[in-house]
């Protein structure tokens, strides 16, 4: 019996992760790795190239998938603001598009879903922490709508072939993550400000700096999307998967200056529109589901992504 995967946005951060993981503790005939390489890098998975089962793909899931596949993880769609708003319209495609030809290509083959969605769901929370059960507060016509709406759009499509076709489905909702293999101009705080801060420019705060986030380190993450996969098909979710202890940007900043001994200083400029000002996730239902809550704390977390943009700075 064949035990082959597709991992769509393969050579992104988290699909990077993820491919390494599932190669590290499983066997699989095919681990198709599937990137259009428009925000992931080949340069994620090369240690990866010399394994006989890992197979790299540069296609567009928009295009449409036809593989022969016993399971499907779609990480596909630019996650960083900077990113998905460059051409808001594709990154709209790949969230509904992506989801919709991912999930009929599981239901052709039988194959099971794993998809991921994000905590912009919720939008600009009115609530903290956030639930699954929280509908959320997005703006549908703004400039990080094709992001927020297309990812809302995508469980919607989902979760109706599941009810109509039997798909058979788990979906997790993100929530801010980071670790080694962010990209150098992601554009997110986390690698923002150690960039900055390595390279002993002013560290940038829009707004006050006193909105909240929560922050995943990776590792954790990749574990939580393992815990998830293997849940009874009778569970679908969402999920959300994240780090409940919440931050403040500013205190996001001091950390990366204190680790990083750096002689940079923070500088304040105004706050982008529709940027959340609260974000903290509720992890009850992972607890509960899959005994699962994250284990690295922020300080260890960003020492191990501060040593990977050292390198990546010095080359």
């Amino acid at each position: 019996m064949s035990n082959n995967v597709l991992i769509t946005g393969g050579c992104g951060f988290l699909g990077s992760h993820l491919c390494e993981r599932i190669l590290q503790e499983r066997t699989v005939d095919k681990l198709i790795c599937l990137d259009n390489l428009q925000t992931g890098s080949l340069e994620n998975v090369t240690h990866l190239l010399n394994n006989k089962s890992f197979e790299f793909v540069h296609a567009d899931v928009v295009a449409g998938l036809d593989y022969d596949v016993d399971e499907i993880w779609n990480l596909a769609c630019a996650a960083s603001p900077d990113k998905y708003q460059l051409d808001p319209i594709h990154t709209f495609r790949t969230s509904v598009e992506g989801a919709l030809n991912s999930g009929e290509l599981a239901i052709k083959n039988r194959a099971k879903l794993f998809h991921t969605s994000t905590s912009e769901v919720y939008g600009d929370t009115l609530v903290s922490p956030q639930a699954e059960q929280y509908w959320g507060n997005v703006n549908p016509i703004g400039i990080r709508s094709c992001y927020d709406e297309g990812k809302r759009s995508a469980e919607t499509v989902l979760f109706d072939l599941h009810r109509r076709d039997g798909l058979d489905l788990k979906v997790v909702r993100i929530f801010n993550t980071y670790g080694p293999r962010m990209a150098i101009d992601d554009g997110r705080v986390v690698s923002n400000f150690i960039v900055q801060a390595l390279s002993g420019v002013d560290i940038t705060i829009y707004g006050d700096g006193q909105q909240t986030r929560s922050f995943c380190y990776v590792d954790d993450l990749i574990t939580a999307f393992t815990k998830v996969f293997s849940l009874p098909a009778n569970f679908q979710g969402p999920v959300n998967i994240g780090n409940p202890t919440k931050f403040t940007v500013l205190e996001l900043a001091e950390l990366v200056i204190k680790i990083t001994n750096s002689k940079s200083k923070i500088v304040y400029r105004n706050l982008p529109l529709d940027d959340p000002k609260q974000r903290k996730p509720d992890i009850s239902l992972a607890v509960k589901k899959c005994g699962w809550s994250p284990k690295v704390s922020l300080e260890d977390g960003i020492r191990e992504t501060v040593n990977y943009f050292r390198i990546q700075l010095s080359k």
